[in-house]
């Protein structure tokens, strides 16, 4: 197990990951490795798609990044990531989608950071 529960952070539980890597802190920095990658990209492509009124590709990437966020434990932002996900696909309240899009990148910078701290302890 990394930590006791996740008292000192607020973005991640590291509990599912615990498990997912089953103690392996070698594949706990490769999970960690990729997801920094992801968020990143997922960004880029979320911003991309909003400004080209792409709704339902929007939708299907908000899918795709509520799973990477899952496993880090991030289960906020994975439950607005499937309000985004809904609402994007249907194309509805497009007016919130830029909110959507700012929490996911601010949360998961913020989840970065702790995530970061986790693996260099």
């Amino acid at each position: 197990m990394l930590r006791e529960p996740d008292m000192e952070y607020k973005y991640i539980k590291t509990d599912y990951l615990d498990m997912v890597a089953a103690g392996d802190n070698g594949l706990i920095k490769e999970l960690v490795d990729i997801f920094s990658s992801q968020v990143v990209e997922f960004h880029l492509e979320m911003v991309s798609l909003l400004e080209h009124k792409n709704y339902n590709e929007l939708g299907l990437l908000a899918h795709k990044a509520k799973s990477s966020v899952a496993i880090m434990g991030m289960d906020e932002l994975a439950s607005m990531l499937k309000t985004f996900e809904l609402k994007a696909r249907a194309g509805e309240d497009p007016e919130l989608y830029p909110g959507f899009i700012s929490k996911f990148d601010n949360d998961t910078k913020h989840a970065l950071i702790e995530l970061n701290t986790l693996i260099n302890k």
